[in-house]
């Protein structure tokens, strides 16, 4: 048996945001095992307890899930586009549930994508509070110089104010350009790209390697396959 707050069962049942069910509950609303329940840290098994909102049972919860996929670029992270360019939906025929991207990659950009429907964790790890890291390989023009990089470092004046701060290692240096492994805790608009572009060293690929503790290792461009139990609770651990 798994007791949960009762606000919390409504919530990842659909019914409401964690903050509407608790006012369901002050009104008297919903009932557990036929008994009118008012107060806020009331718990239930939402897998036992005859849970009823207005008399009603409440949706069934699914099973949460979570999958490491590899996206390609030239790939949507969203379910739908109206534009009819391809998918992350397109690419997981054989996933059921009702999983939705966890943050987001650029068209152009390929890499790790956590899948899921947990939403409460989801929330988590993108949020700025909790810093969770996502490390890249970007390949930019030319060759930063050691001053750029401490620049980069310490951060650049974007148009919605400064980068945050990046961890940048030199890879590999090629005739005209180089490949960066560039980890950050802030996952905001395009920040990267803008980043780059705004000390003349313009991103031309980017690859995310790494998420939190998870990596590719193990999948190809379009694969993907469901989190160990234990890299669950090593992802839950870092909120």
């Amino acid at each position: 048996m798994v007791l949960v707050r009762l606000q919390k069962v409504l919530s990842e049942a659909g019914v409401a945001s964690r903050r509407g069910g608790e006012a369901l509950i002050v009104a008297g609303r919903v009932s557990v095992n036929g008994k009118v329940i008012r107060e806020l840290g009331f718990k239930a098994d939402p897998d036992h307890d005859q849970i009823r909102l207005d008399g009603k049972p409440i949706p069934h919860i699914s099973p949460k899930v979570y999958y490491l996929f590899y996206k390609p670029r030239g790939v949507i992270t969203s379910l739908e586009d109206p534009g009819g360019r391809p998918t992350v939906r397109d690419l997981i025929p054989r996933i059921k549930a009702k999983v939705f991207p966890v943050g987001r990659l650029d068209y152009d950009t390929e890499g790790l994508l956590l899948l899921t429907n947990d939403g409460e964790l989801a929330m988590k790890l993108t949020h700025p509070r909790y810093r969770v890291p996502r490390t890249y390989l970007v390949k930019v023009k030319g060759v930063l110089s050691p001053e750029e990089i401490l620049r980069v470092e310490k951060g650049v004046k974007l148009e919605d104010g400064m980068s945050p701060p990046l961890k940048v290692t030199p890879m590999r240096r090629l005739t005209k350009n180089s490949w960066l492994k560039v980890t950050l805790r802030e996952g905001r608009n395009r920040v990267i790209k803008r980043t780059f572009a705004a000390i003349r060293h313009p991103a031309l690929r980017l690859k995310r390697i790494r998420f939190a503790s998870l990596t590719l290792e193990g999948l190809r461009p379009g694969e993907y396959r469901p989190l160990l139990p234990e890299e669950i609770e090593r992802l839950r651990g870092w909120v």
